[in-house]
């Protein structure tokens, strides 16, 4: 509404820019008291149901960097701006501890294994003498404590040979993590895309909670908006949506609602929906914040007309519209406006400001009863008829496409391209009065 409110005030400035071509209103005063507006004619037909929303903009492939290990850093590869393939070296950390640590777990190893092979040789004498044993004892040539002497001597030579093995899966298990960290010391990229938000420089000390960069796929985007649990009552999977930037000037991206969370966060009792957006490598950028229209259906039938359209009558707190019932019986709709040439004024005629009920509001447009399709009703111009005593103003037939590009622009390039009109006007009537 706030917006709207500026739009009316700048457009106000637009119909009296639009009147300083007509001489006559320069050098009468009788007729500087009749204001001059612009006006449309009425449409009927269904609106299309929109919901507006702001969304956050991430590549489809987005990786935060981090080092597994702390290190300070000895080598940078990549910039920002810079493209990489998935596995390419990114930083290098110093590696002279963890090639130390590796080359200790290589010894460990080997001592471990040396001690296998002696529990072997100690094992296989173990079995030896426990069958000489078996064999004396069959014979009644040994004796029971004997025998049992060597059972237990093969146990403890069994039990060492297993202790051995087990020491030498250890050294391995050590080895490997040595080396895994070892192998940390060089952090590559885990997809292919651009690196960015580089946070790396040689000498740095970092651990596993530094960012080091982020790297993403430029080329495919990802929007994400948050849905409220009543827009979850309306807003599905599948349904077309137009994103905007203010960076994107006159450009608009269609996609389609991607996926929803089916769970809302505790407290906000939100949830999020996500766009997949493909080709937008020029247009969208990680971190960039946009306008997301959602087109979830349509009205019933009604008559319609431009948001600009509906004031609030600062007398009465009233919403409705300026009527101009004897205006157009001969004058038809007009399509496109030349601002170098614009649709001439027309005497004066009245207006009414009429009331009225919005039942369906779109982004550009509303649907309302209180009006008839047909019905000429003021788009620009409204603030100058609220003191109008004579009831009555100068009308200039305007196009649906002018006033709907004025609501789309923001106020800074609506202003510009006013005092452009303006200026263009003027020198339209200099030229005029020289000739």
């Amino acid at each position: 509404m706030r917006y709207i409110k500026l739009f009316i005030f700048l457009a106000a400035i637009t119909a009296a820019a639009a009147c300083s071509g007509d001489e006559s209103m320069q050098r009468r005063a009788s007729d500087m008291t009749t204001p001059s507006v612009e006006a449309v004619q009425a449409r009927f037909g269904s609106l299309p149901l929109q919901q507006r929303l702001s969304g956050v903009v991430q590549a489809q492939k987005q990786v935060e960097i981090y080092p597994r290990i702390s290190a300070p850093v000895e080598e940078v590869y990549k910039q920002d701006g810079d493209e990489v393939v998935e596995g390419e070296p990114l930083i290098k950390l110093r590696d002279r501890e963890f090639m130390s640590r590796v080359q200790q777990a290589e010894a460990d190893l080997r001592i471990n294994r040396a001690r296998v092979k002696q529990a072997e040789a100690v094992l296989n004498e173990a079995k030896s003498q426990l069958r000489r044993q078996q064999s004396l004892y069959d014979r009644d040539l040994s004796s029971d404590i004997e025998l049992e002497s060597s059972q237990a001597e093969l146990q403890s030579a069994e039990a060492n040979h297993e202790l051995a093995l087990a020491q030498v899966d250890q050294s391995k298990s050590t080895l490997e993590e040595q080396q895994e960290l070892l192998a940390q010391t060089i952090i590559r990229s885990p997809i292919t895309g651009t690196i960015g938000q580089r946070n790396a420089a040689v000498g740095m000390q970092v651990s596993s909670s530094t960012q080091l960069f982020t790297v993403g796929d430029l080329n495919d985007a990802r929007v994400t908006i948050n849905l409220t649990e009543q827009m979850l009552g309306f807003i599905k999977k599948g349904q077309r949506t137009i994103i905007r930037s203010e960076s994107m000037t006159d450009q608009v991206i269609e996609g389609e609602i991607s996926r929803i969370s089916p769970f809302l966060g505790m407290g906000s009792f939100s949830t999020e929906a996500e766009i997949d957006v493909e080709n937008t490598r020029d247009l969208l950028l990680p971190g960039m914040f946009v306008t997301v229209d959602i087109m979830y259906g349509e009205s019933e039938q009604a008559t319609l007309i431009p948001i600009s359209a509906i004031y609030r009558h600062p007398r009465t707190g009233e919403t409705g519209v300026y009527v101009a019932p004897d205006y157009g019986a001969e004058t038809a709709p007009v399509e496109q406006v030349d601002s170098s040439n614009p649709p001439p004024l027309s005497q004066p005629t009245m207006v009414e400001f009429v009331g009225i009920d919005v039942i369906a509001q779109g982004r550009e447009t509303a649907g309302v009863v209180g009006i008839q399709a047909g019905d000429w009703i003021v788009t620009v111009g409204q603030n100058l008829l609220i003191n109008n005593e004579s009831g009555s103003a100068k009308i200039r037939a305007t196009s649906w496409n002018r006033i709907i590009r004025m609501q789309q622009m923001n106020p800074k390039d609506l202003l510009r391209d006013i005092m452009n009109e303006r200026m263009a006007e003027r020198s339209a009537v200099i030229e005029s009065t020289e000739s």
